[in-house]
């Protein structure tokens, strides 16, 4: 299977997904999130007992595309709504896979990024990684990553980081308990194939089911929020704020907010 977007290589019992557009800072386009889709699947179906997921050059992910950004403005609703489904796909598949995945930040995860960062069982980072959920910023709503932070932080840490969309450092990270473990850069992805073979010691079953069983206890939760998630998603782009907000970000200038 090939990718344009993405690398994947096995290693024993570890998988690799590389996010590698390292000239767009890994950022996330329509044809990533389809390219991921397809290597998790195929990572689900392989040998593989532990999966790493990081980024090539100097950023985990930068956030959404640039031009997939200005697309966005004339979506049709059912387009947004579609839209808003594939990437509670991406997160889902991600949260509930069924290896151990482990996330080796490498350097800034902004937005999506922070997403997919962020929803592995564990989350290594560098010291000078960056994480920001920073869709406010910019008129947009962070209803799908919302569910699951919820969980990890607890709501009143929730409301700081989504309704700020401030960018936080690894340090707040980890005291948070996003982020594992902080890793000298050059120690990155050795650290991580340290911690998938600590994993690989275990039962693979066993492995297995403890992630299925977590997964069974967050579904229905899970299921009821997100299913309103995708519809605040969706809505917010019929604003005119949200218009506004991807206007200033491409133009690089300051956002006139109307309230719209």
């Amino acid at each position: 299977m090939s990718y344009n977007t993405i690398q994947l290589a096995y290693d024993g019992g570890v998988a690799t997904i590389t996010l590698n557009r390292p000239e767009k800072r890994n950022a996330i386009s329509f044809e990533l999130i389809d390219d991921l889709l397809r290597a998790l699947d195929a990572v689900a179906k392989s040998d593989a007992i532990v999966l790493i997921v990081t980024g090539a050059g100097k950023a985990f992910s930068s956030g959404m595309d640039l031009d997939n950004l200005k697309s966005l403005l004339g979506r049709t609703p059912e387009q947004n709504l579609q839209d808003s489904q594939t990437m509670v796909q991406l997160f889902r598949s991600l949260y509930e896979f069924p290896k151990v995945t482990i996330a080796a930040v490498n350097g800034p995860a902004i937005a999506g990024g922070t997403g997919l960062a962020l929803l592995c069982d564990f989350t290594l980072a560098t010291p000078d990684a960056k994480f920001g959920y920073t869709e406010v910023r910019i008129g947009f709503v962070p209803a799908i990553v919302s569910t699951f932070l919820l969980r990890q932080v607890g709501e009143k840490q929730a409301r700081d980081l989504l309704l700020t969309g401030r960018i936080f450092g690894a340090d707040e990270a980890a005291r948070l308990g996003l982020v594992s473990e902080i890793v000298p850069a050059e120690n990155l992805i050795a650290r991580a194939r340290e911690l998938a073979a600590l994993l690989m010691e275990n039962s693979s079953t066993s492995l297995r089911a403890t992630k299925q069983l977590l997964t069974d206890h967050a579904r229905a939760e899970l299921d009821a929020q997100i299913d309103s998630a995708v519809r605040e998603n969706a809505a917010i782009r019929t604003t005119a704020d949200f218009r506004e907000g991807i206007s200033s970000f491409l133009e690089k200038r300051k956002p006139v907010w109307t309230g719209k």
